[in-house]
């Protein structure tokens, strides 16, 4: 596992993807904290800057994620994966912790913004470092849960850019979900709809609150989508 945790995320840097991924996140980021903070300071809204975050996963988390499995099909390398001394679970968690390592440290050097946004907040009177975490946390859980389900469409297919615009528009539903479901008329779809949405989860974490059932509902997303990758390679290796 730790020798292909390392080649993944080896990889990320001897590839554009990863300077890409960089790049964008962080520009975007700063682009997001200019025009939700230091642009309008009156009526700076911190969680502005964290849902807009949020929206820019619908490009960039397949960004990082079309290739990981996708890649080995197509170079045939798939095979040498299959057969190497290492579980499944071991290969897909080692690809999921490379990615996912390589999103948190970009997070995380973006979140030199928040010095200014804190000095900001705190000459408002506005100061509250429970929010900024809560919102922090959130979005590294929604991340972790979008690379898993970008990591499992990228099982499905041996082309990058099929992977790249099913994992969007997957993203995209379940981003769009709550809203969707004002508009249906029947309750049952409304409840599914609600149900999936990302965003009935995250309203906790901007105020600073720590929900439980947040936490293991973006869990068990991570949990479901590896185990489903999991399971497609164990159907193929015994072809």
């Amino acid at each position: 596992m730790g020798a292909i945790f390392k080649r993944e995320l080896y990889a990320y840097f001897i590839s554009p993807v990863g300077y890409i991924f960089m790049t964008v996140f962080l520009l975007v980021a700063g682009v997001l904290f200019y025009f939700t903070v230091l642009e309008s300071p009156a009526q700076a809204d911190i969680t502005a800057y964290f849902l807009f975050i949020i929206f820019a996963f619908i490009v960039l988390i397949p960004l990082l994620t079309m290739r990981l499995l996708s890649d080995e099909r197509k170079t045939k390398t798939e095979q040498m994966l299959l057969t190497a001394p290492v579980s499944l679970t071991g290969m897909v968690f080692a690809k999921f912790f490379a990615a996912f390592v390589l999103f948190t440290g970009t997070f995380l050097v973006s979140c030199l913004n928040f010095y200014v946004l804190y000095e900001f907040a705190a000459r408002e009177g506005q100061t509250n470092t429970a929010v900024l975490v809560g919102n922090g946390i959130s979005i590294l859980l929604i991340g972790a849960a979008f690379i898993a389900i970008g990591l499992f469409i990228s099982a499905m297919t041996e082309n990058q850019l099929v992977a790249a615009i099913m994992s969007i528009a997957v993203i995209f539903l379940l981003l769009m979900s709550g809203w969707l479901s004002g508009a249906v008329p029947w309750r049952e779809v409304r409840y599914v709809l609600d149900f999936l949405s990302i965003f009935s989860r995250f309203t906790a974490f901007t105020y600073g609150i720590f929900d439980i059932s947040s936490i293991i509902y973006y869990a068990s997303i991570v949990v479901i989508f590896l185990f489903l990758t999991i399971r497609i390679y164990e159907m193929r290796r015994w072809r």
